[in-house]
């Protein structure tokens, strides 16, 4: 990653910024000098609401971070509730402020989003949770083409399972079987370091005892004509 001046960014803002990884990138952000503007739920601003959005106002670096579990594996057992929370913390936060934020930025701002390791691999113990950051990576990498046509940068970070408390009760299994955790500023240190790289689209998995690896993403078998022979391939 190519890293900026120690000033960028000079300001910011922060979704789901009250605790966990949020409250870790405010602090970093503003040990760095930074002017953050702090959202969060609890204070009054719900990223699923799109008129909320319409007050934001540019910034260097957005960091789209608030999200929710539903806490329930069995699929029959998620309530409507649970199903509509979840939609609107994880997918329509993301995408109300990629939104607006694409409106307002200047050239060479940038946006990191927080996805999960569970938006690249199956997570069994939340489906919906999973298809979230799923929809949430995708997201990330479709957008990125048409905002660096106007220099705007948009990257996510993958981290692993993070001591925070989204965790809720499993963190006591997690504990109790020695599983490493990360910490929530291991991560918020991870997406500054995305927000300062001069790559779009990418996505940074982010593990305990790693430093931040970015995913590459396996390629797909493209078409065959009638002949067989791969769509695009020269005759000889």
């Amino acid at each position: 990653m190519r890293q900026y001046l120690a000033m960028f960014p000079r300001t910011a803002l922060v979704t789901g910024a009250a605790s966990g990884i949020g409250a870790a990138l405010v602090e970093l952000l503003r040990s760095e000098g930074a002017d953050v503007r702090a959202l969060d739920l609890v204070d009054g601003f719900d990223v699923a609401d799109a008129h909320a959005w319409e007050e934001i106002g540019a910034v260097e670096a957005a960091f789209l971070n608030a999200g929710v579990t539903t806490g329930v594996t069995d699929i029959r057992e998620v309530s409507e509730a649970a199903y509509r929370r979840i939609l609107g913390a994880n997918l329509d936060g993301v995408f109300y402020g990629v939104r607006r934020l694409a409106g307002v930025m200047q050239p060479e701002s940038t946006i990191v989003v927080t996805a999960s390791l569970a938006g690249l691999v199956a997570a069994p113990q939340d489906p919906l949770y999973t298809l979230t950051k799923h929809a949430v990576v995708g997201f990330v990498r479709s957008v990125a083409a048409q905002l660096a046509e106007r220099r705007l940068r948009i990257n996510a970070v993958a981290p692993g399972f993070v001591d925070t408390p989204l965790l809720g009760a499993g963190r006591e299994r997690f504990v109790g079987a020695g599983f490493p955790l990360l910490e929530a500023d291991e991560v918020a240190h991870a997406a500054l370091a995305a927000a300062r790289s001069d790559q779009h689209g990418q996505v940074w998995v982010v593990q305990p005892g790693r430093e931040p690896l970015q995913f590459r993403f396996p390629g797909v078998p493209g078409p065959r004509d009638t002949s067989g022979t791969p769509v695009g391939t020269p005759p000889n």
